[in-house]
């Protein structure tokens, strides 16, 4: 690859995006001939202590990309310089295609600690390739769904932007978040690219170099509003009230062709601010103008003055859902536990893994989400089971991807039933409970046993 090739993850790059450990453990189980059924679960061991739940998202780039798993030519050339690999090794690679099977909970779904939302079962050397880029796709876009859905909640039915895309950690990031804040509730985005790629609804405004470019405020609104007649005007490059007030005389000057939409507040008091703007839009007689507000916005501002009663219709949220900024990582791990029909654990202290597959079982009382049952593969418990298969011999049992919009009519749905302490930003870190079935349990303290044995029945 030339060194000035931009260096964007592709279908075609995607093979190698995997920690090098990956690959030499794929040549060691070959050379061992470890190549019988495995099963690797991927679970968040427990959650920031500013989150009560997390979102489940990405399965669907999961999908789409195990159907399209190859290595073209350049990818073992690469491998090949490395020194590293027998020829039996990378001959394997040009060959791979993905096999296993797929199990997962749907993309919106509210997840707790310990409880798997996605499950690989496939030959292990394949199954081992997976572990980076699977972790990758699923962390960054349930991170900003669990992000997203906060301020979606703290917003109280106003209408939330995504406005992430200057702050977030590269241009692939960019589009995953807007993706995962769509899904949580948010109703727009300002990033064009994630637009095309995923059907979100693209909006936005204007920058203060808009406004300063032209000599006065008032002729970047009437320029502005000649191009986008329901545009939605900053008015706070200079001075707010002021600005607000060149939005009105721009009303009085258009008359019935006046159609702005809204005045955006990107800085100061907020609530002051908003107050003092529909006291003027209201008394000019332009109630329907709206007020959107950004700059600085996370849940717990929003919640403030939404609490406060400040005339706000909307917000974009920049930084804080871009980056999800109290809580920028959710401990996802992807592991094995099960293998050639035996399950298989660790007794590393804190890190213990629960064995073999696994159902999760969503129990509701009065329409709320009560407690969750996990149980092992095959148990029949009272509530919904949350994980289905969605993946058959490495090709989708779907067919093809859901559309977001109903992903997202869904992901709204599952939150709104969550018990209200756990929905509540005040009450972050809220104990849910989530039972693990005697059953589990039982399997669990026999791969102990066999461990602590010395026998092959467990380990990993």
């Amino acid at each position: 690859m030339d060194h000035r090739e931009a260096p964007w993850v592709t279908q075609r790059t995607l093979p190698l995006l995997a920690d090098l450990y990956a690959f030499t453990m794929l040549e060691a189980y070959l050379r061992e001939g470890l190549e019988q059924e495995a099963v690797f679960s991927v679970f968040a061991r427990q959650l920031a202590p500013t989150r009560s739940y997390a979102l489940a998202c990405g399965l669907e780039q999961v999908l789409d990309q195990l159907e399209q798993l190859s290595f073209d030519g350049e990818a073992v050339a690469f491998l090949r310089s490395l020194s590293l690999f027998s020829e039996r090794t990378l001959a394997y690679l040009e060959r791979l295609r993905f096999t296993g099977d797929v199990f997962a909970m749907a993309e919106g779904t509210p997840f707790f600690a310990s409880e798997p939302i996605l499950e690989v079962v496939a030959p292990l050397p394949q199954a081992q390739l997976l572990e980076a880029w699977v972790l990758n796709q699923l962390h960054v876009q349930s991170l900003a769904a669990s992000k997203a859905a906060r301020v979606v909640h703290a917003a109280a039915g106003r209408t939330v932007v995504d406005f992430g895309l200057r702050r977030t950690q590269g241009a692939d990031a960019a589009i995953k978040v807007a993706r995962g804040a769509y899904l949580a509730g948010a109703h727009a985005t300002s990033n064009v690219l994630a637009g095309r790629f995923f059907g979100i609804p693209v909006v936005g405004t204007m920058a203060h170099s808009y406004v300063q470019a032209h000599p006065a405020e008032l002729d970047a609104f009437r320029a502005f509003v000649r191009a986008f007649p329901e545009a939605v005007l900053l008015v706070d490059t200079y001075d707010t009230p002021r600005g607000v007030r060149e939005v009105i005389r721009l009303a009085r000057e258009l008359g019935a062709a006046f159609k702005v939409s809204a005045v955006r507040l990107d800085s100061g008091d907020m609530f002051t601010l908003s107050r003092e703007a529909r006291r003027l839009l209201d008394e000019a007689g332009l109630k329907q103008v709206g007020i959107f507000a950004s700059g600085g916005l996370d849940e717990h501002e929003v919640a403030r003055l939404v609490k406060s009663g400040a005339p706000i219709t909307g917000f974009g949220v920049g930084t804080a859902l871009g980056v999800s900024d109290d809580a920028p990582s959710l401990d996802l791990v992807y592991k094995l536990v099960a293998y050639a029909g035996t399950d298989r654990t660790k007794l590393s202290p804190s890190k213990v893994l629960l064995p073999g597959r696994k159902q999760v079982f969503r129990v509701l009382r009065d329409g709320r989400v009560h407690h969750d049952v996990l149980a092992g593969d095959g148990e029949v418990h009272p509530g919904e089971p949350l994980l289905r298969q969605v993946m058959r011999n490495g090709r989708r049992c779907d067919g093809g991807p859901t559309p977001l919009a109903e992903l997202r009519r869904a992901t709204l749905t599952a939150c709104a039933a969550l018990p209200e302490r756990i929905q509540a930003l005040s009450g972050a870190g809220q104990p849910y409970v989530v039972e693990v079935s005697e059953a589990l349990n039982a399997r669990l303290a026999r791969a102990r046993h066999a461990l602590q044995a010395g026998t092959s029945g467990a380990g990993a």
